[in-house]
């Protein structure tokens, strides 16, 4: 598991920490059943509060990420191949909606970012 914290983000840590391990898990790089590191590991790695890998880690859990055995530890959950489709397409549509945004601050209309969209799904 590999979690890089930037502090000069905007993102609050505990999203960086989500985002990061969602990532792992959705590319395979961490396996159903791999064992994350601990609440109190993982804050000590990155010199932050146990609270905040602990808010992270409750987060993948609601989400279907993780499973956590309470004594034991936090594991990888078996990921249904719904929520991987539907994160993927989350990640699609924050890319869509950064490069509309950025066309429209550059002064595009509506008309000519789908143009523009029409003219890169025939390629």
């Amino acid at each position: 598991m590999n979690v890089i914290i930037n502090n000069s983000s905007m993102q609050p840590i505990y999203e960086q920490i989500v985002e990061q391990i969602k990532a792992e898990i959705l590319s395979g790089s961490l396996k159903q059943g791999t064992m994350l590191y601990s609440v109190r590991a993982l804050a000590k790695e990155l010199k932050i509060s146990a609270l905040t890998v602990k808010k992270a880690y409750d987060i993948l859990e609601q989400e279907g990420f993780v499973i956590t055995v309470h004594g034991k530890g936090s594991f990888v959950a078996q990921v249904k191949s719904e929520l991987k489709l539907e994160e993927k397409r989350k990640e699609v549509e924050a890319d869509l909606e950064m490069a509309i945004l950025k066309g429209k601050s550059w002064g595009m209309s509506n008309k000519e970012i789908m143009e523009l969209v029409h003219l890169i799904l025939e390629e």
